[in-house]
């Protein structure tokens, strides 16, 4: 839930869902790239080119984690019997 009893709560608050809903993308996109490279679905060139997409990925979530002053466990959403995100 969004506490938007101030203006900085409020956009905290969205930056937290925001960027939680970001990962949740991103490790599906992680899931099914692994997927298909283990189906040998992709070429080399394919396999090195999502990698390093997925990495710049994960280093401006992690910036725009630090610039929303949020904790790696504020991303860490309890999923139920799917477990934790990581």
């Amino acid at each position: 839930m969004i506490n938007a009893s101030s203006p900085r709560e409020a956009e905290s608050g969205l930056a937290k869902l925001v960027l939680t809903l970001i990962k949740v993308i991103v490790d599906l996109v992680e899931r099914e790239a692994t997927r298909r490279v283990q189906g040998g679905h992709l070429t080399q060139t394919e396999i090195e080119k999502l990698g390093l997409n997925l990495q710049a990925i994960e280093t401006k979530l992690e910036e725009l984690r630090l610039i929303f002053g949020l904790k790696k466990e504020d991303l860490n959403l309890d999923l139920g019997p799917l477990g934790k995100l990581r």
